[in-house]
């Protein structure tokens, strides 16, 4: 069993930055992948950034070039950098930890950018 821990959502201005935080229960070199989905009102879950064991990073198409995802190995904890924010990037974000064919989901942070 794994549990995850974000950290860091808030209320930002348009064009402004934040930065979350996902700590792992365990130690994250038993975690296959870890990253970020988010959920607005309304919408399904979307992938928006994902981190692999060996340092391998993706993201949604919707990030690319405004969010970072960086892994702290020595602290468990994995971050999301989000620049140049934007109203459709309001949503509550959920830290999602792999290991093989179970997923582990933490209990979200909201994230909200007013114009």
């Amino acid at each position: 069993q794994v549990q995850v821990v974000e950290s860091g959502g808030g209320l930002v201005q348009a064009g402004g930055s934040l930065r979350l935080s996902c700590a792992a229960s365990v130690s994250i070199f038993s975690i296959d992948s870890m990253g970020w989905y988010r959920q607005a009102p309304g919408e399904q879950r979307e992938m928006v950034a994902d981190s692999t064991r060996g340092g391998s990073a993706i993201y949604g198409d919707s990030v690319k070039g405004r969010f970072t995802i960086s892994r702290d190995n020595a602290k468990n904890t994995i971050h999301l950098q989000m620049n140049s924010l934007k109203p459709e990037d309001t949503a509550v974000y959920y830290c999602s930890a792999r290991v093989r064919d179970e997923r582990y989901w933490g209990q979200g942070t909201q994230v909200t950018v007013s114009s």
